[in-house]
């Protein structure tokens, strides 16, 4: 047997005080002589064996009560592994403080039961034993051990996060910051409501060495509806066009959701009005239609009613009206005077030219279409910047010069993953088909004709396709050849033409269709910034260069909040790091100086709106190795807690043998008699 509180055996030292009382109640009879005896009353004799059995059971169950008392205090237990015993333990404890915790049961918010659920589990410990608070945000002041006093007021700080980690996530954080620990006896303790969310399908894999232990708040069963996500079908938005909002419903309750209102405001004004049915357990898009927008940054926001699940009500987004759209033509020294007179039939397009020696590197990320027309051959250096410039997102569309070196376009072509320009083919052809389900040739034919006025061909360069990258025919020449092709390299396109802008080649140039193509092909080449980000998830957001110096950095700014992220430069881009820093959703500024580079929305993680909740036996499939699962009801699970660490414990049973023997002490004294007439 051993004791969790030994130091309390010092009280054995009170066992004296009844032995003491004892011995000063002793009396020794004494002799009265009298004259006449007669007219005294009959008196009852006591026997001294008797009376002396009695005060000596009185004692000993006094002692008994007093050693089983002590021995209560002291905390006795039968350890379940006399190796562990006089080892100082580390705990750590994880608090879930994600938005699904906010929900409510008996005991309240399960936030608050949780903090509560936290400081019984270190009760539990000697005095002398660490704990160590975890919670979502993966904090770096939560990672030094602190005593009992100390572990409990940092509990009465957690609020809720807007981030949300997974089982797996959790685990090897804790094992990472008690593997340093030891020599120790480790364990760790998650306390949670165990969404269905917080596993990704696959058994967690944690150190045998460390004891886990798994504590379930019970939720309340609540209905909810939610924004999952928004888009806008269009990728440039021009001034006083028409946009339209595609918004994803979820429902994830079991019944379905009937007359939903929603509405969406456009920099704090109404500007469309819904209500929507929703299937349960299902997802629904529906469109908001809006327009009237000036240039510059837009600020949305959907609203949604639903209740008593509120924080996932809102949804915001952002996105930028522009004034005219820059696009840039590289060639080999003179003007092609065919994309020139395209894109100058629209004031929207600001075109630049330059020759391909004169190309500025650092700009190209800041156009979101790049011509290349009659380069006779793509220096490497050139090669490496387009390359890069495409896998960021930026759309490159190729003509190639009537005496092309194909040797240097294979270089470049291949490198991009793309089909190359093999050999000139001088027969005459004609195209013969259109990709119409390609979104270049969406909305320019109101009814295609049976027979087409299709481009003829005089000559063209056969392409090559690579074998581990098949490209989209837009245009096919009879016979099946292909002679316009689109490919995805990264986040970009490439559009290969197999002839120049010449009419030794082809009346492309001249063709109906020319115009339409080149100008859905820059409205398709929108390389904006996302409409938002998550909280929690993206930690790092890709701009546009941003010049950082000391006295100006870039500030995201929200009313009074003000967040300074890291910069890091980039080829061509900037990268920003929030890391943990924001807590807040909502449609933020970012800032330099007095100038606004962007306006960027932050949601909350939407993996918090499915209030589906592991069963303890799911728990114990995907968490094998833990000792535990415990179900915390309305008693306190300190108890559970000293067991499964402690071994057995006899305090209860000290405490009732207590009461056994002052129960043997108060019959004694009444009942036992002693006296004899």
């Amino acid at each position: 047997m051993h004791f969790l509180y030994p130091a309390f055996l010092f009280a054995l030292v009170s066992l004296a005080i009844p032995v003491v009382i004892h011995l000063f109640n002793f009396r020794r009879y004494q002799k009265v002589y009298f004259s006449n005896v007669q007219f005294l009353r009959e008196i009852q004799e006591q026997q001294t064996s008797r009376r002396n059995l009695k005060e000596r059971l009185i004692l000993l169950s006094r002692l008994l009560v007093l050693l089983f008392l002590v021995l209560a205090f002291a905390r006795p237990y039968l350890a379940n592994n006399a190796t562990n015993i006089g080892k100082q333990r580390f705990v750590s404890i994880f608090i879930d403080n994600s938005y699904s915790m906010q929900t409510l049961n008996k005991e309240g918010a399960l936030l608050d039961d949780a903090k509560r659920r936290a400081k019984e589990i270190a009760s539990a410990y000697a005095i002398n034993d660490r704990f160590q608070l975890l919670t979502q945000d993966f904090e770096g002041k939560h990672q030094r051990f602190l005593n009992r006093d100390e572990f409990n007021d940092a509990v009465d700080e957690v609020k809720i996060s807007p981030q949300s980690r997974s089982i797996q996530q959790i685990a090897d954080r804790q094992q990472s910051l008690l593997a340093v620990q030891r020599n120790t006896i480790r364990t760790a303790y998650i306390i949670s409501d165990f969404q269905k969310n917080m596993m990704d399908g696959k058994a967690t894999k944690i150190n045998s060495t460390i004891r886990y232990n798994l504590v379930q708040l019970k939720a309340s069963q609540l209905p909810n509806i939610a924004v999952d996500s928004v888009w806008l079908l269009t990728a440039i938005h021009r001034p006083n066009e028409t946009e339209k909002l595609v918004v994803k419903l979820h429902n994830y309750a079991d019944e379905k959701a009937e007359k939903i209102p929603l509405k969406l405001l456009i920099n704090g004004k109404q500007t469309a009005l819904g209500s929507y049915t929703v299937e349960a357990l299902s997802t629904q898009n529906d469109t908001l239609t809006f327009s009237g927008l000036q240039s510059g940054w837009q600020r949305g926001e959907v609203q949604l009613q639903d209740n008593p699940v509120t924080f996932d009500n809102q949804f915001y987004f952002t996105f930028n009206v522009q004034q005219q759209m820059p696009i840039l033509l590289i060639d080999g020294g003179i003007a092609n005077p065919f994309l020139k007179a395209v894109f100058n039939t629209d004031a929207f397009f600001a075109v630049k030219r330059v020759d391909d020696g004169h190309v500025d590197y650092a700009m190209l990320s800041a156009y979101p279409l790049i011509v290349l027309s009659d380069l006779k051959a793509i220096s490497i250096g050139l090669a490496q910047q387009l390359n890069a410039y495409v896998a960021k997102g930026g759309t490159l569309a190729i003509f190639p010069a009537a005496d092309a070196d194909l040797k240097s376009y294979q270089s470049f072509l291949q490198s991009i993953n793309a089909a190359y320009l093999e050999r000139l083919i001088t027969e005459a052809s004609k195209v013969s088909s259109i990709n119409l389900q390609n979104q270049l040739f969406k909305n320019i034919f109101e009814a295609y004709p049976q027979n087409p006025d299709l481009p003829v061909i005089k000559k063209y360069y056969q392409l090559k396709s690579p074998t581990n990258n098949k490209g989209e025919n837009l245009m096919s020449i009879t016979g099946g050849q292909a002679f316009w092709e689109s490919y995805r390299k990264g986040k970009g396109s490439v559009y290969i033409s197999t002839v120049p802008l010449d009419d030794g080649f082809s009346n492309l140039q001249r063709h109906a269709l020319f115009v339409p193509i080149m100008f859905r092909m820059a409205l398709l080449s929108g390389r904006e910034l996302p409409l938002f980000y998550t909280l929690g998830r993206d930690e790092s957001m890709e701009m546009p260069n941003i010049q950082n110096g000391e006295k100006q950095l870039p500030k995201l700014v929200k009313g009074n909040t003000t967040i300074i992220p890291d910069v890091r430069q980039q080829e061509g881009n900037s990268r920003l790091f929030v890391s943990d820093q924001l807590h807040e959703t909502g449609n933020y500024e970012l800032r330099k100086q007095d100038s606004t580079l962007a306006v960027m929305a932050f949601n909350d993680n939407r993996k918090e709106s499915d209030m589906s909740y592991f069963t303890e036996g799911d728990l114990k499939q995907i968490f094998p190795q833990a000792s535990s699962v415990l179900q915390a009801g309305d008693a306190s699970i300190k108890s559970k807690v000293i067991e499964l660490n402690f071994g057995l414990q006899l305090w209860k049973l000290c405490i009732i043998l207590a009461l056994i023997f002052i129960a043997i002490e108060i019959l004694l004294i009444k009942y036992y008699r002693v006296d004899k007439q």
